[in-house]
């Protein structure tokens, strides 16, 4: 397994690749693509239609398999994920039921919204043009295309002579998501189950769930785990992972109990290594507002722009502290 993290199409083993978007961050998730003969399945698309495109061609070079997708997974409903599928013509579109339940809940229409009025919706709603617009995705002519065909607990795929698994470990990272394990050539692409060397976007499903899904995968006879977000990786990577989210819960627990609000629990959390070098730490904000919803606490926050906005001021915060400014009042965030 090639340890480099570059843009584009990586053969990870015979007739199996990955398709990395560095660095990982919001927007830029994996896919995958197993072929065997002239037989194929997609795991995913991607934000827009024009990624998807250059995906898809990239493909179609590398092997005549990939000409006509078969089948697409969609390892759950998030845009970075999905928003490509109509450019998947022919194929059977395959996902959980759960995913499938929640596949209109994440609509570009509400994406191109908050970008247009990013001015006037406040800080969280900046905090997410800095990222997504600009001209770095297209959301104009993406159309909502949905799973085909649904499954609930798991499910076998045959790729040609390939034995392909599904395995709903829902809720997790959302209702319900699927790792997609290619049984012959020992990978799983996870979806967002596994953010590598990135904080987790972590405001549904279950962190219980979640490191179910992990323990999961560690008793997978895998070499490679490719992940929805971040650099090809092994089982490490999801051991590093799950040791990120027994973290999170223990820290977040003892802040809840001596009654810290969301925001002071988030600037009050020290990332030790190998968290410290992750991108994104102001993820941690959402993360432990979804904790605080589950325990009941009313410094949670419900609406989803204004979670964002207290992403934005920790951000903005912590940018602060780095370059030097404000630093008596900066904390735990140096």
């Amino acid at each position: 397994m090639s340890d480099a993290f570059t843009y584009g199409l990586h053969e990870i083993g015979r007739d199996i690749w990955a398709w990395l978007q560095p660095d990982g961050q919001w927007g830029y998730s994996n896919a995958g693509l197993i072929t065997n003969g002239d037989h194929s399945l997609l795991v995913d698309t991607l934000y827009d239609l024009n990624l998807t495109t250059r995906m898809l061609t990239d493909m179609r070079d590398a092997t005549p398999a990939a000409r006509q997708i078969d089948m697409l997974v969609n390892s759950h409903a998030d845009g970075d994920h999905t928003y490509g599928n109509q450019l998947v013509k022919g194929a059977r579109i395959i996902a959980s039921a759960a995913t499938a339940n929640e596949f209109f809940a994440d609509r570009p229409e509400r994406l191109r919204e908050v970008l247009a009025k990013a001015d006037m919706l406040g800080e969280g709603a900046q905090y997410i043009a800095a990222y997504m617009g600009g001209g770095r995705f297209d959301f104009d002519d993406v159309v909502t295309t949905p799973p085909t065909e649904t499954y609930e607990r798991e499910a076998l795929l045959k790729v040609g002579d390939k034995d392909v698994r599904l395995y709903n470990v829902g809720p997790a990272h959302t209702a319900g998501d699927t790792l997609i394990h290619s049984v012959h050539d020992k990978v799983v692409y996870t979806g967002d189950i596994l953010f590598n060397d990135g904080h987790p976007a972590i405001w549904a499903g279950s962190i219980d769930g979640w490191m179910a899904a992990c323990d999961l995968i560690l008793s997978l006879d895998v070499d490679i785990v490719v992940p929805g977000h971040g650099r090809l990786t092994d089982k490490n990577g999801v051991r590093t992972f799950k040791a990120y989210l027994e973290m999170l819960r223990r820290e977040a627990r003892l802040r809840f109990e001596a009654g810290m609000t969301v925001e002071e629990a988030a600037a009050d959390i020290v990332f030790e290594p190998p968290f410290d070098s992750w991108i994104l730490p102001e993820r941690i904000v959402g993360s432990i507002n979804f904790l605080y919803r589950q325990w009941g606490s009313p410094h949670a926050e419900p609406d989803f722009l204004k979670m964002f906005d207290m992403i934005a001021r920790y951000a903005n915060r912590r940018a602060e502290c780095l370059s030097g400014r404000h630093s008596a009042t900066c904390g735990h965030a140096h």
